[in-house]
């Protein structure tokens, strides 16, 4: 490379289109990591039964169709990968991705946050109703003094925090800046560390527990609560209890902080088949790989919700994404159709139907962070699917 060469990627442009299909696939790369370990001896195995979905119709329009390979070519598909029954019936990758291949999964991280927090309150170490400051003493004070972690898994903390994509220098970038994803938004008082960032936080914007607000500082609040409960790094944590028994083939990697606490609001990146694993974990209320890896009545709790959430999330300016649904342990859900989500933006997407014993995972590489009718189409694209099955 000469001197007036600049590579195709950088920290500063790596989330921008055209930039993102390849950095999305390349995080370590940019940014430091840490990897969640895979066990080489413990792998499951997929089964197959492949068949041909390219033409099967999804609605386009009230008067419309298209085949689902249209559905594919057209909504930036990097990986997409469908299991029925815990089968593999379709297995498609695009633009140098492979089964081998870890990609960006944004929010997506954020439901794996949600069970090893059940695994954690499961082992005793964590009580759910407790406040984080029970965990995190330095906390006590500030806009989490009243947060619970159920509170925190629920998004319906009190502490004011904006999630504006499209707005480059919203809070959701002022945090992301701390792993070195916003390097234009790091000053020398920029916090140090995501716990820093959360100690920061003064500001409420609601009572505890009040609104569904969808904010991923709660997440990465909620990963420093079940690393300092456990008294294990994190990372260790989700190999030993979450990744190993779910028998993944690959690891995966998650960015840190400088601390090495991971980013995991937004920060893993994991192959599909791996994501479809996790999603038959859902599917079985907690049991894969032979083995009750997350405790059944917690994933049980997280996909049929209650009353509260419910409200709440009717309430919420996400109601029309799931009219009959709510968000649970840092989960989507909407028990009357048997759904189950995993929702990242730039198009990342775990999709699990109960009733078809359905599992989806499309990965994709959006231009921008919230395109609204992208995620539209692959709604009305995987629910398509699952009618035909």
């Amino acid at each position: 490379m000469t001197q007036t060469e600049q590579p195709a990627y950088t920290t500063a442009n790596w989330n921008q289109p055209p930039h993102n299909r390849h950095s999305f696939q390349h995080m370590s790369a940019l940014f430091q990591t840490t990897q969640i370990r895979r066990s080489g001896d413990r792998t499951s195995n997929l089964k197959y039964a492949l068949e041909d979905l390219s033409q099967l119709p999804y609605p386009v329009s009230k008067n419309e169709t298209q085949p689902l390979q249209h559905f594919l070519d057209s909504t930036y598909t990097d990986a997409f990968v469908v299991l029925q029954d815990g089968v593999v019936i379709t297995e498609q990758y695009f633009k140098n991705m492979s089964q081998h291949t870890p990609h960006l999964l944004n929010s997506v991280s954020k439901s794996f946050v949600g069970m090893l927090a059940g695994i954690a309150v499961d082992d005793g170490a964590l009580v759910a109703d407790h406040l984080v400051s029970n965990y995190l003493p330095q906390l006590a004070d500030g806009a989490f003094r009243h947060t619970t972690l159920q509170t925190a898994l629920d998004m319906t903390a009190a502490v004011a925090y904006s999630e504006d994509y499209d707005q480059r220098t919203d809070d959701f970038w002022h945090e992301a800046a701390v792993v070195g994803w916003r390097p234009d938004l790091q000053t020398d008082t920029s916090p140090r560390s995501l716990l820093d960032y959360c100690q920061q936080r003064s500001q409420t914007e609601q009572d505890e527990g009040a609104h569904f607000h969808y904010r991923t500082v709660l997440t990465n609040l909620c990963a420093a609560v079940i690393e300092s409960a456990v008294g294990q790094p994190f990372d260790e944590y989700f190999a030993q209890r979450l990744w190993q028994p779910m028998g993944c083939e690959q690891d995966a990697n998650v960015v840190i902080d400088a601390t090495g606490l991971p980013y995991m609001g937004a920060g893993m990146s994991a192959c599909a088949r791996d994501l479809a694993r996790f999603g038959e974990l859902l599917r079985n209320d907690g049991f894969y790989n032979d083995t009750q890896i997350v405790p059944a009545s917690w994933v049980r709790d997280t996909r049929l919700g209650n009353d509260q959430v419910r409200q709440l999330f009717a309430a919420s300016e996400y109601r029309g994404l799931l009219p009959n649904g709510h968000y649970r342990n840092q989960v989507w859900a909407d028990p009357t159709a048997q759904e189950i989500m995993c929702l990242g933006i730039h198009g990342q997407s775990i999709y699990v139907n109960r009733a078809k014993a359905l599992v989806c995972v499309k990965l994709s590489s959006h231009p921008y962070p919230a395109d609204f009718p992208l995620y539209g189409t692959t709604y009305r694209a995987l629910r398509a699917l699952a009618a035909e099955r």
